[in-house]
C-alpha cells in the first residue's frame, strides 16, 4: 500500500486510489468537473490540478494520477491557485452567465467553484461562441452554450445506461455534445444526466423555472414505482411535490434513479380522490357523500354479508400498516398477487432476491428466466451491466421474451422447455463460480405459475444458482411477508369486494357484476369506475409507511406533503371503518400498529437490514405448458395509477415506446 504526504499530512491507501480521492480522505477539498466517482477519468477539465513532488515543475492533474511511495501532494501552493484560477477562467470563456436566470443556479458546481477558486474579471474580449439546443426528449432541457465538454453525460450514458447514444462531436473551438442520430435519448436512465451534469447545460424540462432550490422543503424517502425500493429525495414546496432527486444507498440503488420514479411526480396531482363518493342506487351514477355516509352504506353491506363471501385485494403501492389493518378487518380471504401470478408463497426464499442486488456485482453468469429487467426493474438491469463491464466474459442467458438489456445476452429460448433444457448454457453454469437467476413475474402470470416455480428452484439447485425473484409492486414483497396470499379465494363468488389501491383489469375482470365494491385509492382509475363506494386515500408521498424491497430489505417511507381534501391515510380509514363495523382492530395509533406488525413478524423489526431466509423445498411438481412465457411490463413509462395520469409520463410513452417499437421492427 503506496505512503506519501499530502499537505505534509503522511497517508497511507490502497494501490490504485487516485491522489484526488486521498486528498479527500484527508478532507482536503480538490475541484473538479470531470471527475465522478462511478464514471471512467477522462481528466479533460484540468480543474483538479495539484502540485506533486517528485516530478515535473508543473501541475498535474489529481484524478488520473495515481498515488505511489514517497509522493508530496501539495493544494494549496501558488502554483496550483494560479493554475486553477487559469483553469476557470478559460472555462469561462463562451460560458454565457446567465446564473440569475439559469435552472441549475443555486446548485451548480461551476458557479460554486468559479467563486470559490476562479478570477474576478477575464482577460478574453471575442464573441462568445454559440451552440445549438439539442432535441433530448421530454425530460432534458438543453442549453449547450453552458456546456463545458466535460463529457460526464457522455460516459453516463455508455457505462451505466448502456445506451452509447451520445459522443462529443466536431473538435477544437466546433467540440459539442449531441446524439449520434439526432433522435431523444432512448434510455430508462436519463434524467441522472441531469445530475452528472456539473453546469445548466442538461436540467430538467418539467421542473424548468418552478422552484428554486432553497425555496423547497426536503424529505428523504422511498420510491415505489417498482419493487427496487430506490432511496429518494423528494423536494416540495407547499403541498406540491416540486421535483424528485436519488438518495445515495449503495445497496439498493446506488446513486441513480430510473425516469419513471424521477419526473412521474405530475401524477400526484391529477385525477385525484379527494373525497367519499357513493353510487347512487336510481341513477347508478357516484356522487359526493359523507365519510359518514359511505361508512354507513359499507357497513350496511359487510355486516349482511357473510364473512366468507367478504374478500380484499391489495394493489402495488401499499404500505405495510394498511395492509395488515386490511387483514385484521377482514380475516384471511386477502389476496396481493392482483395481475394474476401464481407462485408458492409457503418459503420465503422462494420469493424473495435472495442474492440482494449489490450481489449482482458478484455474479459470474446469470440466467434471466421470463423477465426484462430493464423495464421491470431498471436499477437492477443498471447493476447486471455493471457487472458484465467489469467482466467481460461473464454470460448472461435470457429464457422468454428478446429484448435489448444494454448488454450481450445469449438467448436461449422463449419458455419452460428451454428451462428443462439449457444446452449450451447449462456448461456455462456447471463451470461458474457464483450463477444467479433471476426470475420474473413473466413466469408466473400464467396458470402453471406454481408449477414453472418449481421448475425454477430445481434448476437453480442443480446449477448451484443463486436464486432470485424480480417483483414489479412495491407492496408485494411485505404483503407475502404477512401472508396476504389465499390460493383457494374466487373473486367471482364473493358478495364483497375491498379493493385496498387495486387497479388490475385482470383482479376487477373477476369480480361479478353484483358483487358490492369498495374502493380505497387516491386516484380515479378503473378501480374506482368500478366502486360501488370510494374512499379516498393517502399516496405514498403523503404518508409515513413501511415497504419491503424485492430483496427483502425493509425499509421506512416519510410523508412529504399532506393528502388532499377529506382524504386520509389508509390505515386510519380502516380503523375507524371497523369501529364503525362494531369489530374495532385492537389498536389506535400507528406505533401500536407497527408493534403488531413486529410481533406477527419480526422480519419488519430489521429496519434496512438484508435478513437471509431459510431454502427448503418450494414450487409445484407437474408438468409445465409449453407456452412462451410474456413480460410483465409492457409499457415502462405506465404501470401504475400514478404514472397513469402523468402528463409528463404519458409524453415519454408517446416519444419512446414509438422508437422503441420501430427498432424493433428493423431489427426483425
Amino acid at each position: 500500500m503506496p505512503k506519501l504526504k499530502i499537505n505534509n499530512v503522511e497517508i497511507e491507501v490502497e494501490k490504485g486510489t487516485s491522489i484526488l480521492q486521498a486528498c479527500e480522505m484527508l478532507g482536503h477539498e480538490v475541484p473538479r468537473f470531470c471527475f465522478h466517482d462511478k464514471l471512467s477519468v477522462p481528466a479533460n477539465c484540468r480543474m483538479c490540478l495539484v502540485e506533486v513532488k517528485p516530478g515535473p515543475p508543473k501541475p498535474q492533474a489529481s484524478c488520473a494520477l495515481a498515488c505511489a511511495d514517497n509522493m508530496e501532494v501539495f493544494t494549496d501552493t501558488p502554483m496550483v491557485k494560479k493554475a486553477r484560477t487559469g483553469v476557470m477562467e478559460m472555462l469561462l470563456i463562451n460560458h454565457p452567465l446567465d446564473c440569475p436566470i439559469c435552472d441549475q443556479g443555486g446548485e451548480c458546481d461551476l458557479q460554486d467553484q468559479a467563486v470559490g477558486y476562479g478570477y474576478d474579471r477575464s482577460r478574453y474580449y471575442e464573441n462568445k461562441r454559440a451552440v445549438k439546443d439539442k432535441n433530448f426528449g421530454p425530460l432534458i432541457k438543453t442549453v449547450m452554450n453552458r456546456c463545458i465538454q466535460c463529457t460526464r453525460c457522455v460516459r453516463f450514458a455508455d457505462e451505466i445506461a448502456g445506451t452509447a447514444e451520445l459522443g462529443m462531436m466536431h473538435r477544437g473551438e466546433e467540440s459539442e455534445i449531441d446524439t449520434f442520430t439526432g433522435a431523444p435519448i432512448m434510455t430508462e436512465l436519463s434524467g441522472n444526466l441531469i445530475d452528472v451534469c456539473p453546469v445548466g447545460a442538461l436540467t430538467s424540462k418539467p421542473y424548468a423555472f418552478q422552484a428554486r432550490p432553497w425555496e423547497l422543503r426536503k424529505t428523504e424517502t422511498i420510491d415505489v414505482m417498482d419493487a427496487v425500493g430506490a432511496n429518494i429525495r423528494i423536494d416540495a414546496r407547499g403541498n406540491e411535490v416540486m421535483r424528485v432527486l436519488p438518495r445515495l444507498n449503495e445497496d439498493v440503488n446506488e446513486e441513480w434513479i430510473d425516469d419513471r420514479t424521477r419526473f412521474a411526480y405530475d401524477g400526484l396531482k391529477r385525477q385525484r380522490l379527494d373525497r367519499p363518493y357513493v353510487r347512487d342506487a336510481a341513477t347508478r351514477r357516484l356522487r359526493p357523500a359523507t365519510w359518514d355516509e359511505a361508512f354507513g352504506v359499507v357497513a350496511a353491506k359487510m355486516k349482511a354479508s357473510r364473512r366468507d363471501k367478504i374478500a380484499g385485494l391489495v394493489g402495488p403501492l401499499c404500505d405495510a400498516e394498511s395492509m395488515m389493518a386490511l387483514k385484521d378487518m377482514i380475516g384471511e380471504n386477502v389476496e396481493c398477487r392482483t395481475e394474476g401470478a401464481k407462485f408458492d408463497a409457503s418459503v420465503r426464499a422462494g420469493y424473495i432476491f435472495n442474492s440482494g442486488i449489490a450481489g449482482i456485482e458478484k455474479a459470474d453468469a446469470i440466467l434471466l428466466v421470463g423477465t426484462n429487467p430493464r423495464w421491470e426493474g431498471a436499477m437492477v438491469n443498471a447493476r447486471i451491466l455493471k457487472a458484465w463491464r467489469a467482466n467481460k466474459r461473464m454470460k448472461i442467458g435470457v429464457i422468454g421474451e428478446n429484448h435489448d438489456l444494454t448488454y450481450p445476452t445469449t438467448y436461449i429460448g422463449a419458455g419452460p422447455s428451454s428451462l428443462e433444457n439449457l444446452g449450451a448454457f447449462g456448461d456455462v453454469l456447471k463451470n461458474s463460480k457464483n450463477p444467479m437467476m433471476i426470475v420474473g413475474m413473466g413466469a408466473f402470470t400464467r396458470a402453471d405459475g406454481v408449477d414453472v416455480h418449481g421448475l425454477c428452484r430445481r434448476v437453480s439447485e442443480q446449477y448451484k444458482m443463486g436464486f432470485n425473484v424480480l417483483h414489479t409492486a412495491a407492496s408485494r414483497v411485505a404483503a407475502l411477508d404477512m401472508g396476504l396470499t389465499n390460493d383457494d379465494l374466487s373473486i367471482a363468488d364473493m358478495d364483497v369486494v375491498y379493493l385496498l389501491g387495486v387497479d388490475d383489469a385482470e383482479a376487477i375482470d373477476q369480480i361479478h357484476h353484483e358483487s358490492f365494491v369498495i374502493y380505497q385509492g387516491h386516484h380515479g382509475d378503473i378501480g374506482a369506475s368500478r366502486a360501488d363506494v370510494i374512499l379516498p386515500g393517502a399516496a405514498y408521498t403523503e404518508k409515513d409507511g413501511i415497504y419491503v424491497n424485492t430483496e427483502g430489505r425493509v425499509q421506512f417511507a416519510k410523508q412529504a406533503t399532506w393528502p388532499p381534501g377529506e382524504a386520509r391515510e389508509d390505515w386510519k380509514i380502516l380503523r375507524a371503518l371497523s369501529a364503525v363495523l362494531g369489530r374495532p382492530i385492537p389498536y389506535d395509533e400507528v406505533n401500536a400498529l407497527r408493534s403488531r406488525i413486529i410481533r406477527a413478524f419480526p422480519n419488519f423489526g430489521h429496519l434496512d437490514v438484508l435478513m437471509p431466509a431459510k431454502w427448503s423445498k418450494f414450487g409445484g411438481e407437474g408438468n409445465v405448458d409449453k407456452a412462451p412465457f410474456v413480460s410483465g411490463v409492457k409499457n415502462f413509462y405506465l404501470t401504475n395509477v400514478i404514472t397513469k395520469a402523468s402528463l409528463t409520463m404519458a409524453k415519454c410513452s408517446e416519444t419512446f415506446l414509438k422508437r422503441h417499437d420501430s427498432q424493433a421492427e428493423a431489427a426483425e
